[in-house]
């Protein structure tokens, strides 16, 4: 009798296979194109919007399937950085407390 377990790892192996097998396609897409999208911008864009699409799409699987989150790079301005006014090394509040 086959357990709950066993058929789950069985299934997770097969995700598995399956994000490595899109991998490979997806490295073959762009080998072929890659002549093609350099002559064309709104080429080009689309496919780097695709191929993000389907990073992140492939990512989401492997963060389910292996049950921890992979680091994602965050585009954007960063905001300053918060520190608690007791908290900042030298500052009067800080020296003060501890007197």
């Amino acid at each position: 009798m086959i357990t709950r377990t066993y058929r789950e790892h069985v299934a997770r192996v097969a995700m598995v296979s399956s994000i490595a097998r899109s991998q490979e396609a997806l490295a073959g897409i762009l080998h072929n194109i890659a002549d093609i999208s350099a002559h064309s911008d709104v080429t080009a864009k689309q496919l780097a919007e695709n191929i993000r699409l389907l990073t992140d799409y492939q990512s989401v699987m492997t963060e389910m399937l292996a049950g921890i989150p992979l680091h994602r790079t965050k585009c954007g301005v960063p905001a300053a950085p918060w520190l608690a006014a007791g908290r900042i090394a030298g500052s009067d509040q800080a020296t003060s407390s501890r007197a």
